[in-house]
């Protein structure tokens, strides 16, 4: 039987929440990892970049491979590989145990998003309105959730391997319920069958490097708003965190909010302002570090954040630039490097200057988001509807 639009909605919805809440776990636990390894700035630095060689090995194959099998399987399959990931990521005991842990994440979370938004897509299709943020919102709402129980954690003294177990079971009983109510995988058509190397669309290649800006910054406030915050702002007992979940808190209110506004207004005027807003929250956070300065600088972030990589994925998704997963697949190899290859490049920043300029340049990639959307045609063409 065919799962009705609401139930579909619902399961896409959880594979957004569940891998946003394995990601927030594992990043809430960065400052203990560093901590219990004996790490430095660079040495974190250096092992983070891990996870985007892993990412990039794969980024060739990755869409064909969701094409190919379909992403309701690859959804079932990776989403269990990723949450048991979190719980060796916790049991590691040196260094190069890390990197090999994050090495693989990259490669399997690779899969997980190309899937999960190829889906949100077809559910969007099935809807006939923007819907694709509410998606990402639930990813959002997985992070402050998941960063409000790395609190919790903390202050029982659980540390992060049976804290990364809680989670990856919780989160593969739930995988196996709902995998069976995804859209289901038809069989590719002879033209989304491109060449393994072709040569990437320049109008999605486009959004790719939007997305590499505004992911930059979200993988920043991930792998390093806790250390800033534990080093720069210096907040008393667990509001080292704090910073953190403002920001996926109001990162997660911008996704729901922002279908309406992507609807009202279109997409480009909405990326314009959302490049704007990353560069005067991260401004903010690096200028004034204050407790009450950089959180309300990591609010800002979060909003401007928010609605970007929904509006670019549905735009390639709904592009007819090959099918739906190969053009997702080209939009987010690019942005989602600039998720994983950020956090690396503070700590080299931070180790030869300062942290607080290496949030800065960081937020002068919000400045790039604005200028690239200018010239990126397939958002030119996405007109505001009438209110």
């Amino acid at each position: 039987m065919t799962p009705s639009p609401a139930r579909l909605r619902a399961s896409v919805f959880y594979f957004f929440f569940a891998t946003g809440l394995c990601f927030a776990s594992w990043a809430s636990r960065i400052p203990d990892l560093k901590r219990a390894l004996g790490l430095s700035d660079a040495a974190l630095g250096t092992l983070l970049l891990a996870a985007p060689i892993g990412q990039l090995v794969f980024v060739p194959v990755a869409g064909q491979f969701v094409t190919h099998f379909g992403s309701r399987r690859v959804l079932l399959v990776a989403t269990t590989a990723y949450a048991l990931l979190l719980f060796f990521l916790g049991r590691a005991a040196a260094a190069w145990q890390l990197a090999v842990m994050l090495f693989l994440l990259g490669v399997i979370s690779n899969l997980v998003f190309l899937a999960t938004n190829t889906q949100a897509v077809g559910v969007e299709r099935i809807y006939g309105r923007p819907i694709m943020a509410s998606f990402h919102g639930g990813w959002s709402i997985a992070g402050f959730s998941g960063a409000a129980l790395g609190m919790l954690m903390r202050a029982l003294d659980i540390g992060p391997a049976p804290h990364f177990l809680f989670v990856g079971v919780l989160v593969t009983i739930g995988t196996w319920f709902n995998a069976q109510a995804l859209i289901a995988h038809a069989a590719p058509r002879a033209e989304d069958r491109v060449p393994l190397f072709s040569k990437p669309d320049p109008a999605l290649l486009r959004l790719g490097a939007i997305g590499f800006c505004v992911l930059a910054a979200e993988g920043t406030m991930f792998d390093w708003s806790g250390v800033y915050f534990q080093q720069v702002v210096r907040p008393s007992g667990n509001l080292v965190l704090l910073g953190y979940a403002a920001f996926m808190l109001c990162m997660a209110l911008g996704r729901f909010a922002g279908d309406g506004f992507t609807h009202r207004y279109g997409s480009r005027r909405v990326l314009l302002a959302s490049g704007l807003l990353i560069f005067t929250g991260l401004g903010l956070a690096a200028l004034l570090p204050s407790i009450a300065c950089a959180t309300l600088g990591l609010m800002i972030t979060g909003f401007g954040v928010s609605t970007v990589i929904p509006v670019l994925y549905s735009t390639a998704g709904r592009s007819g630039i090959g099918s739906p997963s190969m053009a997702i697949a080209t939009v987010s190899g690019l942005a989602f490097f600039g998720f994983l290859a950020a956090p690396p490049l503070i700590g080299y920043i931070a180790e030869a200057t300062s942290m607080r300029l290496s949030f800065f340049v960081i937020a002068l990639l919000g400045l790039s988001v604005s200028l690239l959307t200018a010239g990126a045609s397939l958002l030119r063409d996405a007109e505001p509807k009438e209110a």
